[in-house]
């Protein structure tokens, strides 16, 4: 087995190291762009006057960034080329992702709002997967530009991991003689709603309560009548671009959805393992630099005459967290490797349970040393002069939204005993025979 990075993805990530300081770095520190960065930041970056939301400024900082990353050809690196980008793989997006976030808070990846030179859009693959030829001729071109800003609406304020429970329905109705759908409910943590020109929506169009299939995914431009922004809930880590959405009586035409009709829930387990893996890479990525910049910060802090670095009480934390992060690393790559060699609908059936381990896992870790860096960097530690409290608040978001531990374990747990994925069909031959259960061997 080889587990030397690619020599290309080597020199890329060499590539965009450079990119940064050349012309992120100075973007950064112009006109005092920093003050998004330092102990400002969440002052800064918040307006507290209009519901909490995303400073006008700052979400324009960020734009400018990103054009910057797009005209340098790294933006879209993992769109796929047929539609604009280079086709970067699952692997070279974990590295990737893992590369930035251990360089710290900046301009370069901002991970409170999943901004990055090096975007993750997950929209772009699941339409290019579930869209059919008619949706992709209708709305590819505004996707692609950059006119079709989509929210994601699945939660719901009584329904979060349940969510083929849903009470958003949508049924049949005909307005001035054409056909459409009548959707009613609510959605809940629907994700930048403030700038989106459509909202995903997840409803139930057949079917009953606990139906993996049933529902369907509808694409409602944010101006129609009745889709109505109730409020914006503010969160641990601000500013907040997670409202609540009522849809009163809100009618849409007949072909207003992407992918099937009954069949919408696999758009959305299609969006959260490409986000899962990506995401588990980031805090991967964080946690590094949590536990470095403790190692550094413990080798010169020097109390009762002597460095913290000589301290096991120090030193044994830290150990943990760095043998953690290794082998957290090995399964990362392992499985964004998996995903890059077999068709992206059977993700789902055969290693979701790798993608839930990677995940739940890193944003507990990040925590951990998140809070680790706070304790040994003592009071500055604790301080908005350092970044581990925005960190800390940031990620421990994701052990809740990104599918929670809980959820995700549960994954885990119905792949391990057999109640889904390739063991399901080895535990039935097995119990059939009255013998044991062979493991599932390694893929290679």
């Amino acid at each position: 087995m080889n587990f030397n990075i690619d020599p290309e993805l080597v020199a890329y990530l060499a590539e965009l190291d450079a990119f940064i300081e050349a012309k992120i770095k100075p973007l950064e520190n112009k006109d005092d762009n920093i003050k998004y960065f330092d102990h400002r930041r969440e002052y800064e970056r918040t307006d507290w006057e209009a519901g909490g939301l995303p400073k006008h400024e700052w979400e324009a900082l960020l734009g400018e960034a990103r054009k910057l990353a797009d005209e340098a050809g790294h933006l879209r690196f993992a769109w796929p080329p047929e539609m604009g980008g280079k086709g970067g793989s699952n692997l070279a997006m974990a590295v990737i992702r893992e590369h930035l976030a251990a360089k710290g808070l900046g301009l370069h990846n901002d991970l409170q709002n999943e901004h990055s030179i090096v975007g993750n859009n997950p929209f772009i693959l699941m339409f290019k997967e579930f869209a059919t030829n008619a949706q992709y001729e209708r709305d590819g071109d505004k996707l692609l530009a950059g006119k079709m800003r989509t929210a994601f609406g699945l939660t719901e304020p009584n329904h979060g991991s349940d969510a083929t429970f849903m009470e958003t329905t949508a049924v049949p109705q005909e307005r001035d003689g054409k056909p459409g759908w009548l959707i009613n409910g609510e959605k809940m943590w629907t994700t930048g709603m403030h700038v989106a020109t459509h909202m995903m929506t997840f409803a139930r169009t057949s079917g009953k309560d606990g139906d993996a299939t049933g529902i369907t995914c509808f694409i409602i431009p944010t101006d129609t009548p009745g889709l109505k922004i109730e409020e914006y809930l503010w969160t641990f880590n601000m500013p907040t671009d997670h409202p609540r959405v009522s849809l009163t009586d809100v009618w849409i035409p007949e072909d207003s959805y992407w992918g099937a009709i009954d069949r919408g829930l696999g758009l959305g387990q299609s969006f959260v393992h490409q986000n899962r893996i990506r995401q588990a890479a980031s805090s991967l990525g964080a946690a590094v630099y949590c536990i470095e910049e403790s190692v550094k910060y413990a080798r010169t802090r020097k109390p009762f005459g002597k460095a913290l670095a000589d301290n096991q009480a120090i030193q044994w934390p830290l150990v943990e967290l760095s043998t953690q992060a290794e082998m957290l690393r090995l399964l990362i790559r392992k499985t964004a490797w998996e995903m890059d060699h077999m068709e992206h609908k059977e993700i789902e059936r055969q290693i979701s349970d790798k993608v839930s381990m990677c995940n739940y896992w890193a944003n507990r870790l990040v925590c951990e040393a998140a809070d680790r860096a706070m304790q040994v960097h003592g009071g500055i530690g604790y301080s908005r002069h350092k970044p581990f409290e925005h960190i800390y608040r940031h990620h421990r978001r994701y052990r809740i939204t990104e599918g929670s531990e809980e959820i995700q374990m549960r994954k885990v747990a119905a792949f391990l005993f057999g109640f889904m994925g390739p063991r399901k069909k080895l535990f039935a031959e097995s119990e059939a025979k009255n013998d044991y259960v062979q493991p599932v061997p390694a893929r290679h």
